[in-house]
């Protein structure tokens, strides 16, 4: 996805290899469908979680988030990252290290006896450090997906769900901030393991900058 974003791209060109990509897999196995087509929200439209493509070219300097999914037997694994196509603005920057630390805290006491209010409590008081404040959920259940969500509607990481972290849940950890017309999120999929948590993807978790 990085590589199919650019100045001047049709947004729908880089739809396009990205669903490609995911359909042919790898050489050991081939990608199933998703059951949510790619997000990738640009400019003003990173402010809203759930946009798609248009035929408008990509902009610079501009944002653009995209959020795919891995997905084998209909097993998905998502993923969130953030691309800048141009220099990005102080303030962005700054809001991809608050993600990041919020991101990290909240992994570090996800591991079973743990409850999914604890997970969001953590994510929120980091964030709530630098200034930025938010109460919705920052995750939810993953596993067998078909359309029209890859969630499965079971557990979801905020501070009214009760639901105690078990060995083997997975879940999709999803911390953004959308703001009035901009927006970043930097996610990471995940399994709960007897101590912990494992990541299913090793991916820099960054603001990528082209």
């Amino acid at each position: 996805a990085i590589e199919a974003i650019g100045p001047g791209v049709r947004q729908c060109d880089a739809a396009a290899e990205i669903l490609a990509t995911a359909t042919h897999g790898t050489e050991a196995f081939g990608g199933d469908y998703a059951a949510i087509a790619p997000l990738m929200p640009t400019g003003v439209g990173t402010s809203c979680p759930h946009l798609t493509w248009r035929d408008a070219p990509f902009a610079s300097p501009a944002g653009t988030t995209v959020e795919i999914a891995g997905v084998r037997h209909h097993y998905h694994v998502p993923l969130t990252r953030t691309i800048y196509l141009g220099t990005p603005p102080e303030k962005m920057r700054k809001a991809a290290d608050v993600v990041v630390e919020g991101l990290e805290a909240a992994l570090a006491v996800a591991k079973p006896g743990a409850g999914s209010r604890d997970v969001h409590a953590a994510w929120t008081k980091a964030i709530e450090r630098h200034g930025f404040f938010k109460d919705s959920r920052c995750g939810y259940s993953i596993g067998l997906g078909y359309p029209p969500d890859w969630g499965e509607r079971t557990i979801s990481l905020r501070s009214i769900d009760e639901t105690v972290l078990q060995p083997n849940m997975t879940m999709h950890f999803m911390p953004g901030l959308w703001l009035d017309d901009w927006g970043i999120a930097i996610s990471e999929s995940i399994r709960i393991t007897e101590t912990g948590v494992e990541a299913f993807c090793d991916f820099p978790r960054r603001l990528f900058v082209k």
